[in-house]
């Protein structure tokens, strides 16, 4: 578009040349009228002064008719010399029977008295008529004028014709007066012409010069740049006209700054969506994708547009692009995989204009797996509830149905299914306690008494009341020991302490419940940077790999028929990740099967001295 124009295909070199050939043809056509008008003036002056007075002509008509032809021939010859000749011209007087009486030329006296050869002069006298005629020699290249005039004697009413004047002249000075003269206006013609074409290349330079600036703004503004500025010279058209170049100049820029402030802030607005979005064409190829979609749909961008996006979608098999504009309705669309869940939810709308016609389809992504999973969730939970519960008030309620039949009588049977049928009541208690905390803990209404406590001394303690159940059980199921690998340095937490002691109380429970007969729990604290580190390990059975992600959901057993038969609730592992949690904390297993499991607790610690504890406490 900005390629250079060669000098011989600008406007510029186009106006001068007009001017110059409009002054050119004005030139030749003024210039022919003129020659010809002064080539037909010279030719009528020179032929007015070829004409012989008339008192000559009765002179020479009377010497024609003496009969003396000698005293006649000389008088001829002194009337001659009279006639006032300007031109130059040969003259011959020449009686009716052809003979040459007189001439004017001095050097051809000889040809007197004789005969003329002229056919001219003879069909003068023989037809009676005067001859006007112009000659061209070719060989001298020479232009004659030449008049032949009848000499007629008038007696009475009687006319006689005597002779004839012939006169030739050369036209040769009239016609190089008429070429000095062409010569003159040629080159006077050439001048203007040059002077001409100077103006005309300095009036269309003029005239081109404001055309040039407005066609380099017009240029900048294709490429974007809007700081030029086109000169007004003046109030014509085209200075209105770069007066408008300006005006738009301004104009576009505006409109370019307000579409580019529209798209930075809708690709900000793509760019920072939590949602997935794809818009396609009216074939339903994808014109646009944000980096959540390409995110969703595991997609590079420069890939993703042009594609059909049935086939981004993987959806070709079960819709087609005329179903989607016809019904646009949303899709729930499964891409999860082993390393990943993901659903995602596909709301469709149309781009259409105020015509009605669809000019494309906009498709909305968003990511539901969260959701899906919490209303899966919500399920399991409603149905782990029911179950827990309807266990526990089923075996109630056959041992009631049982002592209220008759069984409260027998003092060996009644006791033993009063005390199954607190049992059962005592653990649906903790089941609806635990649900509570873990209720409150959820809206966040759950209170947290925080304090300073020497993690050290709260560990052991925990430790030591599990070691006395140990010692008073006169017969325990099972024994086991209690290791312990603390560091020496106190540890001061910030921590809820009967929260805290639940968690732990959990933890040495599980320990306990799933090590074998004679097993052993270490339990260590040890302290690490910006962190403090408990852990209690067992030698049970261990957890499988594919149940480790899920040992602290809510009513999640690895082995349910175990767990329920040794009381358990299915929420003591829920309860301590939401405690630790609440405590700015994090909680995670590591285990193998058939080698055991450990539960870690990391804490936030920052190390305090005791006199800064005495400090805080005053």
């Amino acid at each position: 578009m900005n390629s250079k124009i060669k000098f011989f295909q600008s406007i510029h070199f186009k106006i001068a040349l007009v001017f110059a050939l409009l002054l050119l043809l004005t030139l030749e056509i003024v210039g022919a009228v003129f020659v010809r008008q002064l080539e037909r003036q010279n030719l009528n002056t020179f032929k007015a002064q070829q004409v012989v007075q008339t008192y000559i002509v009765n002179r020479l008509s009377d010497e024609l008719t003496t009969t003396n032809t000698t005293k006649s021939d000389k008088q001829i010859k002194s009337t001659l010399s009279e006639i006032n000749n300007t031109n130059n011209a040969q003259i011959r007087v020449i009686d009716n029977k052809g003979t040459i009486r007189g001439t004017n030329e001095v050097d051809n006296q000889g040809i007197v008295g004789q005969k003329t050869t002229d056919n001219n002069i003879k069909n003068a006298i023989y037809n009676n008529r005067d001859v006007v005629r112009t000659t061209y020699n070719s060989q001298n290249n020479s232009r004659y004028y030449t008049t032949i005039t009848r000499l007629i004697r008038t007696q009475g009413n009687n006319s006689e014709l005597v002779g004839v004047i012939y006169m030739r002249s050369s036209l040769d000075s009239v016609y190089q007066n008429i070429n000095q003269i062409t010569l003159i206006y040629v080159s006077a013609t050439f001048v203007a012409i040059i002077l001409g074409l100077v103006m005309a290349i300095i009036i269309s330079r003029a005239i081109t010069r404001p055309i040039d600036e407005m066609k380099k703004q017009t240029l900048r503004i294709a490429r974007g740049d809007y700081s030029g500025h086109v000169h007004v010279y003046g109030n014509d058209e085209l200075g209105q006209l770069a007066s408008a170049v300006n005006n738009l100049s301004v104009r576009v820029e505006e409109a370019q700054e307000s579409t580019e402030s529209e798209r930075r802030r809708l690709d900000s607005v793509m760019a920072h969506m939590t949602d997935g979005v794809i818009a396609t064409d009216r074939r339903g190829n994808v014109t646009i994708i944000n980096e959540t979609a390409s995110s969703f749909l595991d997609h590079d961008p420069d890939d993703a547009v042009g594609k059909s996006i049935l086939d981004l979608l993987d959806i070709r098999n079960d819709y087609t692009l005329r179903e989607l504009l016809e019904d646009p309705d949303d899709l729930v669309l499964d891409f999860s995989t082993k390393e990943h869940d993901l659903i995602l939810q596909a709301y469709f709308s149309l781009i259409q204009r105020e015509s009605g016609f669809i000019s494309g389809l906009v498709c909305v992504l968003h990511d539901v797996t969260e959701q899906q999973k919490i209303d899966q969730d919500r399920k399991e939970f409603v149905s782990n509830v029911s179950h827990e519960l309807r266990t526990p008030l089923t075996s109630v309620r056959a041992y009631i149905e049982s002592l209220s039949e008759g069984a409260w009588k027998d003092p060996e049977v009644a006791p033993r299914f009063l005390k199954v049928t607190q049992e059962e009541t005592d653990r649906m208690i903790r089941m609806i306690n635990d649900l509570l905390t873990l209720s409150r803990m959820d809206s966040g209404t759950q209170k947290v008494d925080l304090e300073m406590v020497n993690l050290n001394e709260l560990f052991n303690y925990v430790l030591d009341r599990f070691d006395m159940m140990l010692k008073q059980d006169d017969k325990p199921e099972k024994t086991y020991t209690i290791k312990r690998d603390f560091t020496k340095r106190d540890l001061w937490v910030e921590i809820d302490t009967d929260r805290f002691t639940q968690v732990l109380d959990n933890l040495m429970n599980n320990a306990i419940k799933y090590s074998p007969d004679g097993g052993v729990v270490t339990a260590r604290l040890l302290e690490t940077h910006n962190n403090v580190i408990l852990s209690v390990s067992d030698q049970g059975l261990g957890i499988p790999r594919a149940d480790i992600p899920r040992i602290f959901d809510r009513f999640y057993r690895v082995d349910k028929a175990r767990s329920r038969a040794q009381g358990g609730t299915g929420l003591g592992l829920a309860i301590s990740k939401e405690v630790v949690q609440m405590l700015g904390g994090r909680i995670w297993v590591d285990s193998r099967e058939g080698r055991g499991s450990t539960f870690y607790i990391s804490l936030p610690y920052k190390p305090y001295d005791e006199e800064d504890l005495w400090d805080e406490d005053n």
